[in-house]
């Protein structure tokens, strides 16, 4: 019984040696990403006109300015988080699928991320009399076009579960869409509160199945805090049922929203943890790697706060729904790295960076990312080529 015992625990130990020798020292040979506009690096630029035609209001100037120097699909004037996470792992900035036509290799990576994406297919939302006015590509699309592409990318390997195992995957962020169209379109928060569950079972069945087909380290990312969003601060500007947090100015109520969809996916999170020991499932707490800035925005540069948008259409938030950055009427920020928001709904290139190096280089995750790949140190983050 004690050489048993003894030879169990040898066999374990190896097992553990290989596997942390391989992720110390190769880390993650590619990255796979799903998602919406927080990782889309061009998929609906490429989709548009597949569709009806009408090109997006961020394929145009101002937007890419500061890395890029063109726009390229990406919602923001630079990088965002996935950019950095592949510049950290020495990774090439990973393409969108569609961009390539047909997937025939994994390579560096793929991204399906779309903008505007939900976790919930449209079928759900239009029954409730809410219409994306972006895309139809819910995260089961995209696993789909994922699915699809398989036979081609594992046709040059004889392990196709060990090549995806090898590949870090990005689970979004996703699922803020589903509540973001729905509250623009006038729902309450408590009918919206009814769809997390709803959308939190489709975030974990999504994983699950990418865990059957290989996948052995997934990053799931929570939600941000969407009260201090500046879209949100103008929809609400002056309602009297409207309730700031007197140290940001955010919105408490919708903050809490986004507090308890992060609760009900850590649950589930460890849940799938419990189930699957040998995945490492890290969850990265996007509200509160976000939080800090909202609290401090001068301590890390942000000398023109973190609430008002570098670009857009005017008012106390220089956000107008009407009026989208890049709209000829719209206006730009001169140094869009002293603010936090770029747009109204999504961030500068200087608050992705800072957001990525507090989740991937920081405490922000659980289990903490850098503890399962210490990223490379060989070239400092935003040093790498601006070519795409």
């Amino acid at each position: 019984m004690a050489d048993n015992h003894s030879s169990i625990l040898f066999l374990t130990t190896i097992i553990f040696i290989t596997t942390c020798t391989f992720y110390a020292n190769g880390c993650y040979t590619s990255i796979i990403s799903f998602g919406d506009s927080l990782a889309d690096t061009g998929n609906m630029k490429e989709l548009c006109p597949k569709s009806n035609g009408q090109a997006p209001h961020f394929l145009f100037p101002p937007y890419g300015e500061t890395f890029f120097h063109k726009p390229t699909g990406r919602c923001s004037n630079g990088r965002l988080i996935i950019d950095f996470i592949a510049e950290s792992l020495g990774l090439a900035l990973i393409p969108p699928s569609e961009a390539a036509g047909e997937v025939r290799e994994l390579g560096q990576g793929v991204n399906y991320a779309v903008a505007g994406a939900t976790a919930l297919d449209s079928s759900f939302h239009e029954a409730r009399g809410v219409y994306n006015p972006m895309t139809n590509a819910s995260l089961r699309v995209q696993l789909g076009w994922f699915r699809e592409a398989l036979p081609s990318i594992c046709s040059s390997v004889t392990d196709c579960k060990r090549l995806i195992g090898g590949s870090l995957v990005l689970m979004g962020e996703i699922g803020g869409n589903d509540y973001n169209h729905a509250l623009v379109a006038g729902k309450s928060i408590d009918e919206i509160k009814t769809y997390v569950p709803l959308v939190i079972k489709a975030i974990v069945s999504a994983i699950n199945e990418l865990i059957e087909l290989g996948a052995e380290t997934l990053v799931v990312p929570g939600n941000l805090p969407i009260g201090c969003s500046a879209a949100y601060l103008t929809i609400f500007y002056d309602s009297n049922k409207v309730q700031y947090d007197n140290s940001t100015g955010c919105i408490i109520r919708l903050n809490k929203f986004a507090e308890y969809h992060n609760e009900l996916l850590q649950t589930e999170l460890n849940q799938i943890r419990e189930l699957h020991p040998e995945v490492n499932i890290v969850y990265a707490d996007y509200y509160n790697a976000a939080m800090q800035f909202f609290r401090s925005p001068n301590e890390y540069g942000f000398t023109n706060g973190a609430l008002k948008a570098c670009c857009g259409g005017g008012g106390p938030f220089n956000y107008n729904p009407s009026i989208a950055c890049a709209d000829p009427s719209s206006n730009s920020c001169a140094q869009p790295d002293t603010y936090f928001n770029w747009d109204g709904l999504h961030l500068t290139e200087a608050a992705y960076k800072l957001i990525f190096k507090s989740l991937f280089e920081g405490s922000f995750t659980t289990p903490r990312f850098n503890s399962l790949c210490p990223i490379s140190r060989s070239q400092p983050v935003g040093e790498l080529s601006s070519s795409i």
